[in-house]
């Protein structure tokens, strides 16, 4: 078994390799079995990492997007077989790239109606779109068609962007192949139009205040943007420059930053909470935030045998997919420790999490790198901290 003196070994191991600083909170059923904190936040003023130091989440934003999808799903608010045109009107007929086998390709229109459960899956059949280079991606070029003029404009709304995307050609037929991308700013539209409030709001109201979030939003308040760590990116020679602004300056307040869906931030204490929700069958301190059989849902592998070669990479080994989460499915391909059925996701700057309801355990690991570094550090994670039970 490792003890935490070895998981405070590794994590001072990833600050030497490079990592400016890092965060691991593991919990079961309550009881933290280890919480570490390594590094700095930022490299001039030398602070250190602590307790309430917060770091961006980029996609592991999508585990409270998910979450809070099932439980307005449970509260009767739509059916997953229920088309998302029923609430995003534009998203009512779609067309899909169809290619030959001579080169040739046709646009025409699908067979089908995106779903809600498409959505859910990450099969809506686009992937995301959040640049305007040169790409050799039929899909991309007509995203990045309908994005340009908002781009142009310099900030947008998620209507905004939902509107505009909503004419680009999908890359298949929805609902026949796992893509990661632009799934999770249709669920966004999608609370917002069944809430009439949003998203953030929504978030809010469900997770972040009854789960005692008190450090994760959107937009930056109080003391949380002196409290981030600093986003570093490696260069060539494996120096630590400063990293791109662009998420940062959507987490200010004002039309001029609005950007679609803005990303979250968040402490792992806090996010160890929504985790500890999920592990322990939706109950919070005696309070129940959701059903557990809703959690059992939403951590069913979805994918069938092709589309779980769209998913499956070295990183994702042993995991399926199911509604916004991995979902362990064979401990033996991936090398794992862990229960079937653990699930969770990851974040493109260093952020990781699973929940484990065979177990009631969570783990949280958190750093803001670019690259992030993840295929050497979240294995390591998640195997030491399976180790301590």
């Amino acid at each position: 078994m490792s003890t935490r003196k070895d998981l405070d070994l590794l994590l001072q191991s990833f600050v030497d390799r490079g990592i400016p600083g890092c965060s691991l909170k593991v919990v079961q059923r309550g009881t933290t079995l280890y919480e570490g904190h390594f590094g700095i936040t930022d490299r001039d003023t030398k602070k250190p990492v602590a307790k309430d130091t917060v770091y961006r989440q980029a996609s592991m934003s999508k585990v409270p997007l998910y979450t809070a999808m099932m439980m307005l799903y449970e509260r009767g608010k739509f059916l997953l077989t229920d088309p998302v045109g029923n609430y995003l009107p534009e998203w009512a007929s779609s067309k899909k790239y169809v290619r030959h086998a001579n080169g040739y390709v046709d646009i025409v229109p699908t067979t089908n109606q995106i779903t809600i459960r498409d959505t859910l899956s990450m099969k809506c059949g686009l992937p995301y779109c959040n640049f305007d280079g040169p790409t050799n991606d039929l899909t991309l070029q007509g995203m990045q068609e309908c994005m340009r003029p908002l781009w142009e404009k310099g900030h947008f709304t998620l209507k905004e962007q939902l509107s505009a995307v909503s004419k680009a050609p999908l890359a298949c037929e929805p609902g026949t192949h796992w893509i990661y991308g632009f799934s999770s700013e249709i669920a966004a539209g999608i609370i917002e139009a069944v809430c009439d409030k949003p998203v953030n709001d929504v978030l809010k109201e469900l997770l972040f205040d009854p789960l005692e979030m008190k450090d994760t939003g959107a937009i930056f308040y109080g003391d949380i943007k002196d409290r981030m760590v600093t986003l570093y990116a490696k260069d060539e020679n494996g120096n630590l420059v400063p990293g791109p602004d662009f998420f940062d300056k959507k987490h200010l307040p004002g039309e001029e930053n609005e950007a679609g869906w803005a990303r979250l931030f968040s402490t792992v204490d806090d996010y160890t909470n929504l985790l500890q929700m999920l592990a322990c069958g939706g109950m919070y301190k005696g309070q129940r935030i959701m059903s557990a059989r809703t959690i059992d849902l939403m951590r069913a592998n979805g994918l069938d045998k092709e589309q779980l070669k769209d998913f499956q990479d070295t990183y994702n080994a042993g995991y399926g997919y199911g509604y916004g989460f991995r979902t362990l499915i064979d401990p033996a391909a991936g090398s794992l420790n862990g229960s079937l059925g653990a699930f969770g996701w990851t974040g493109g700057f260093g952020t990781f999490c699973e929940a484990d309801p065979a177990e009631g355990l969570s783990i949280c690991y958190m750093h803001n790198l670019i690259p992030d570094d993840e295929n050497y550090c979240h294995p390591r994670v998640r195997t030491a901290a399976y180790g301590l039970l």
